[in-house]
């Protein structure tokens, strides 16, 4: 959507498209964009891009290199002091969402319902309902600013494709590395009840190939077994999961404050051969690695490495041609807590709740943190919802946003702009 900017000739009027003036018909109008990651965002990122600059906002997109999925920043400034102009506080959001393939849902998925005290709509808790409070903060904020009195800077940051392995933010961050934007903070808005999440867990997805070479049942020894040579691999990665966990306990390198308190290793998918007659020349498997945030992936590429290449060397002595690939297909890096105290404890005043807590799932957090930007993540609604029928965010968590974000807004003002 864009705005009709020009002059009238007769009227000299300015005409301007009128916008939501709350969060929850902003969650609304963001719900009515089908974002789904298969799909293209920029309807979505156009309507918000239009909006900011109605609010006299310079926007930044950056795009995929299809042209067909951009990232929005937009800044409230604050002060000419370029120390000043260069840092402030991000708001961060992803705008994709995940696809109602199969599932069965109440109402429309891409028209916001509500019933009784939530609202429902695919995107409502996962991440829409945060960028809705944000967009209605964003009038507030740019009156602070062109009165003076916005003292840190407010940035937008909106992502296309977090859904798919975070592909969006590292976008946005090299374009502010080149810009000499260094943010002092970042809160990204996933759904944590609106309480404060310092760290999370990494995640990287390997997809592995194993070829091996057909022959008649009859005749196994003319062939390579693909599927036996993967499950040796799969047993392997099994062992290693509880070497890692028995290592953790252990050594005490673990940590209490996630629900699994060490890395963990798990096969997700796999498939196979072609008939129980025909010794199966390929086989293909995934499995994942969620790592401590102060775990690499190094930690378990060394030995699955070296057990490729034992592998390797048994299955080409028999027929050369075969072999194992492993190719990454996912990588999102933890999110640490390591340089965030000053911006936990802002955030522990602001919502009266001091309690830190660490997810599995992972976030852009940990791209952020990766730049060197303080981050933490808090926003409406339940993990728990996040992906399912029927997704909804209860009303009471929008309300709650709205008087948190309303208070990370006053926290970044001149105290005369409170009174």
């Amino acid at each position: 959507m864009s705005i009709n900017n020009h002059m009238d000739s007769d009227s000299q009027a300015i005409d301007t498209v009128t916008y939501p003036a709350n969060s929850i018909d902003w969650l609304t109008r963001l719900i009515a964009f089908d974002t789904v990651s298969r799909h293209s965002n920029l309807a979505l990122i156009d309507d918000v891009k239009a909006y900011c600059e109605q609010l006299g906002l310079t926007v930044d997109l950056t795009f995929n290199e299809a042209k067909t999925k951009a990232n929005l920043f937009v800044t409230v400034p604050a002060g000419e002091n370029t120390d000043i102009v260069n840092h402030g506080l991000v708001l961060s959001g992803h705008t994709d969402v995940v696809p109602v393939d199969g599932q069965a849902w109440s109402s429309e998925p891409f028209t916001a319902t509500i019933r009784g005290d939530k609202l429902y709509g695919r995107g409502a808790c996962d991440m829409k309902g945060f960028i809705g409070c944000a967009l209605t903060l964003l009038p507030q904020a740019v009156k602070r600013s062109n009165s003076g009195q916005l003292r840190r800077p407010l940035h937008l940051a909106l992502s296309f494709d977090e859904e798919i392995g975070c592909l969006g933010a590292p976008l946005i961050l090299a374009d502010l590395k080149a810009r000499g934007i260094t943010p002092d903070y970042c809160i990204v808005g996933e759904p944590t009840n609106m309480t404060m999440v310092v760290a999370h867990k990494g995640i990287a997805i390997y997809r592995c190939r194993v070829h091996g070479k057909s022959a008649h049942s009859s005749l196994t020894a003319q062939g390579v077994n693909a599927i036996s040579y993967a499950s040796r691999l799969i047993g392997y990665v099994d062992e290693l999961a509880e070497e890692i966990s028995r290592r953790d306990d252990a050594l005490g390198d673990g940590d209490a404050l996630f629900d699994v308190p060490y890395s963990t290793l798990s096969v997700g998918t796999i498939q196979g051969g072609t008939a129980t007659n025909i010794v199966p020349n390929l086989c293909e498997f995934t499995f994942d690695y969620r790592n401590l945030p102060h775990m690499t992936q190094d930690d378990i590429l060394a030995p699955i490495h070296a057990k490729v290449a034992e592998l390797n060397a048994q299955m080409q002595a028999r027929a050369p041609e075969t072999g194992i690939e492993l190719v990454q297909a996912v990588g999102v890096p933890a999110m640490t807590d390591n340089d965030s105290a000053e911006l936990q404890s802002l955030i522990a005043a602001l919502t009266g709740d001091d309690e830190r807590h660490k997810v599995a799932y992972a976030t852009e957090g940990g791209q952020f943190t990766n730049a060197g930007i303080p981050t933490i993540i808090c926003g409406p609604g339940s993990i728990e919802q996040a992906h399912k029928v029927d997704e909804y965010v209860a009303l009471s968590e929008i309300a709650r946003c709205d008087e948190f974000l309303q208070k990370l807004l006053d926290s970044c003002t001149t105290q005369e702009s409170t009174q």
